[in-house]
C-alpha cells in the first residue's frame, strides 16, 4: 500500500475533492487562502550530510512549493519540530526563518517536543485572488505541459552528481513564478516534488484527459550523460520545480522561465514518446 492509495481511505471519511490539491483552499475575506502541511523525518527525508539550517530550509521550501503550485502568495509558516537533539533547536529555526524570509513569508511560531528521530512539520499558509487560484484539474485537450526548470537534479545529486548537491540540499520553491502563471491564467498546475511521472499520474487522477510528453524536451540535469539523464528526469523525486498545463497562447509568462515537454490529449492515459509512462516515482510505502 502507497500513501495515494492511503488517500482514497481518507476520501471515505472526508470530502474527496478536498484531496485533490496540493493545499486546502478556505475562504477568507475577498480572497482565499490556501493552506499545506508537510511531514519530513531524518531518516526518510534529510539525505545525510546536511547541516542543522539546511534540514530548516527544507523543511520550510516544502510548504512554500505546495503554495506556489496554488497559485498563492505565502504569508505565515509554523513549524513543529520533534527534536532529537536540543543543540540542533538554534540552526533548524535560522534555516526556517531564512528561507521564509527569502520568499516572502514569516515564521510566526509552532511546537516543540522530544523525539527519538527528528521529524519536523511544517504548515503554511498563503492568500490568492479566486481568479487567480489554479488547481490540478482543469487542464484541456490541446493545452500544453511545461515545466519550469530542469527535472532530475536533485536525484542526481544523491547518485553523485556533486554539482547539483544544493539544488537537493537547499531547494528553491518557484513562489514568483507560480502567482504569474496564475495571474496568467493556466489551467492546472502542481508542485512536481514527487518526480514527474507520478506528478503526471496526479493530475490523470482528477482530469477527464490524459498526457503526452516527449522525453526529448525534457530540460535535464547539466553534467550527467543523457539517458542517466533522461531516467533522473522522468523518475526522480526532490525537485521542487512545477508542473502545469496552459493554453498555447498564454505563453511566453513574463519572468518564468518555461520548458514545453508535451500536450494534453483527449484519452486518459500518459504517455511518454507515445508509449505509457510507468506510475512510479517517490512514494512513502508500507509492506505487507
Amino acid at each position: 500500500m502507497d500513501e495515494r492509495g492511503l488517500h482514497r481511505l481518507i476520501g471515505t471519511i472526508i470530502d474527496p475533492e478536498r484531496l485533490e490539491d496540493d493545499c486546502a483552499v478556505l475562504p477568507c475575506g475577498d480572497r482565499l487562502m490556501v493552506a499545506s502541511t508537510d511531514m519530513l523525518h531524518e531518516t526518510t527525508d534529510f539525505p545525510v550530510g546536511m547541516t542543522d539550517w539546511q534540514v530548516g530550509w527544507m523543511a520550510t521550501a516544502v510548504t512554500l512549493s505546495d503554495i506556489a503550485s496554488m497559485g498563492a502568495a505565502p504569508g505565515q509558516v509554523l513549524l513543529a519540530v520533534g527534536l532529537d537533539e536540543p543543540e540542533r533547536l538554534r540552526g533548524i529555526m535560522e534555516g526556517a526563518r531564512d528561507c521564509c524570509t527569502r520568499f516572502g513569508a514569516e515564521l510566526v511560531g509552532g511546537d516543540l517536543d522530544a523525539h527519538q528521530e527528528l521529524t519536523i512539520v511544517s504548515t503554511g499558509l498563503g492568500l490568492v485572488a479566486p481568479e487567480h487560484l489554479v488547481r490540478r484539474r482543469g487542464a484541456r485537450p490541446g493545452d500544453v505541459i511545461a515545466v519550469t526548470g530542469p527535472l532530475g537534479e536533485a536525484e542526481a545529486a544523491l547518485a553523485g552528481y556533486d554539482r547539483h548537491v544544493k539544488e537537493l540540499l537547499e531547494p528553491q520553491p518557484r513562489v514568483r513564478e507560480g502567482q504569474a502563471l496564475g495571474r496568467a491564467g493556466v489551467s492546472a498546475m502542481m508542485d512536481i516534488s514527487d518526480g514527474l511521472a507520478l506528478s503526471l499520474h496526479d493530475l490523470l487522477a482528477v482530469n477527464d484527459c490524459g498526457f503526452s510528453v516527449d522525453t526529448a524536451r525534457l530540460p535535464l540535469p547539466a553534467g550527467v550523460p543523457e539517458d542517466k539523464g533522461q531516467e533522473l528526469a522522468v523518475y526522480g523525486g526532490g525537485d521542487f520545480e512545477l508542473l502545469f498545463c496552459a493554453p498555447p497562447a498564454v505563453l511566453p509568462v513574463a519572468g518564468v522561465k518555461a520548458h514545453v515537454i508535451g500536450e494534453v490529449i483527449p484519452d486518459r492515459v500518459v504517455l511518454a514518446d507515445g508509449e505509457p509512462l510507468e506510475r512510479r516515482g517517490y512514494l512513502h510505502e508500507w509492506k505487507g
